[in-house]
């Protein structure tokens, strides 16, 4: 073997790691992949706790239901055996058996809470169940095992009736799609078929909050389009001037913000005042509590969400670009549209998809300047977990408006891509 091959061989030859080096290798290896993970550990922690938890809670409590339950496990596994779809009431037994519970109930102070869960099913059985429970609070346990059956008969006639007890047998899972059939406005019927209520409110309030965060994006975008342009384009000393009446909402309290515009917007606001002093109007208008005064407000409180991340994106688009399709010819409105426009895309659909999912889920605006005609869906959702204590509902709401916001998310990735939008 010549010198020069030799030579050659020997680098090859260095390039060979020993076991102990390959050893060392790994282990640096899983050292960095440690550290790596160390530093992301609180940020997994903490989206664990603030989205993952609170979201898989939700979804659980909307099927899960063990109220009714635990206040009558025996009269429920009585009803077993007893078929919901017959036209004939449960025998004496199974009564026997609720008379005790309820009377237990009326003792423990909880036939309120079982009047409450059984009215929703079938409105006007709370007053039954709470008189019923109060008649047997008194009586001989002994006596009840015996004749519960007919003292609930005598004492209320809806106790013979099958519908009572087919509520009771049904509210009795532990586990049910009650909740979000109420939340479409879908209901059983005596059968047990799935059919459309009477009134719908649910998904009025449903298309009612997506009409106003859609309202709420596109005057967004047609006002902060244009404001985000200037900014782009004018001098730094402007434009840092200006930046800050756009970031100056943020240091503002958001009730502040909103309580101004009932000052507003109020029959005897600042608009109505200065409206009649030039003799525009002769009355005022009623602009509070409104839908149009939940836009307004709501199209104010989320204009520096639009503006930012279009201007961050104007900032960085060359003008030379529109120049260049000057001098080829081009007139001022095709080159904008043509050229200058689809370059803004990545800034306009960030700041849109950020306007549509804050504003459709928005909570304090509505309940303030909205009244009846502007609440949204949030506002229902509030409501059932606030005053009506039915949460199982509220979560059910929750979680349709969670894969209404997912959908719309999958259908923009398909028409825009999720891809094109920019921050900055």
């Amino acid at each position: 073997m010549s010198h020069a091959e030799l030579s050659n061989d020997a680098p090859r030859a260095r390039s060979v790691l020993t076991v102990e080096e390959m050893v060392q290798s790994r282990k640096m290896q899983r050292r960095r992949k440690l550290i790596a993970f160390a530093f992301v550990t609180p940020l997994l922690i903490f989206v664990m706790i603030a989205f993952i938890a609170p979201i898989g809670t939700m979804l659980y409590r909307s099927i899960y239901h063990p109220t009714v339950a635990q206040l009558i496990p025996e009269t429920l596994e009585a009803l077993t055996g007893w078929d919901e779809k017959s036209n004939t009431r449960p025998d004496d037994a199974v009564l026997n058996r609720f008379a005790l519970e309820l009377q237990q109930l009326a003792v423990n102070r909880k036939s309120g809470k079982l009047g409450e869960e059984i009215n929703r099913a079938m409105p006007g059985t709370s007053s039954v169940i709470k008189s019923t429970a109060r008649k047997f609070k008194k009586l001989d346990t002994e006596l009840l095992s015996k004749e519960g059956a007919a003292r609930l008969i005598a004492g209320k006639p809806h106790w013979k009736e099958v519908e009572i007890w087919r509520v009771m047998k049904l509210s009795g899972a532990t586990f049910t799609a009650n909740s979000y059939l109420t939340a479409l406005d879908l209901d059983r019927n005596s059968l047990g078929e799935i059919v459309a209520r009477d009134t719908q409110v649910y998904i009025k309030l449903y298309l009612k909050s997506l009409k106003i965060a859609l309202m709420i994006t596109f005057l967004t975008a047609i006002i902060g389009f244009p404001l985000s342009y200037y900014l782009a384009t004018a001098p730094s000393k402007t434009a840092n001037t200006l930046m800050v009446f756009v970031l100056l909402p943020f240091w503002t309290s958001l009730l502040v913000r909103t309580t101004s515009w009932i000052a507003l917007l109020q029959t005897n606001g600042v608009v109505n005042t200065f409206l009649q002093s030039i003799h525009v109007i002769t009355e005022p208008f009623e602009m509070l509590y409104t839908q149009s005064a939940t836009v307004i407000s709501m199209t104010h409180i989320l204009l520096p969400f639009m503006i930012l991340p279009l201007y961050s994106v104007m900032k960085g688009i060359d003008p030379s670009y529109f120049r260049a399709a000057m001098s080829l010819g081009a007139k001022p409105i095709p080159a904008f549209i043509r050229i200058y426009l689809p370059m803004t895309v990545p800034g306009l659909s960030a700041g849109a998809l950020l306007v549509f999912i804050i504003s459709i889920g928005y909570y304090i605006t509505p309940a303030l300047v909205g009244g009846t005609d502007g609440q949204m869906i949030s506002n229902i959702i509030a409501f059932h977990m606030q005053s009506s204590n039915n949460w199982e509902l509220a979560a059910a709401l929750g979680s349709l408006l969670l894969a209404l916001i997912l959908a719309l998310y999958w259908l923009y990735d398909r028409l825009v891509g999720v891809s094109n939008i920019k921050l900055g």
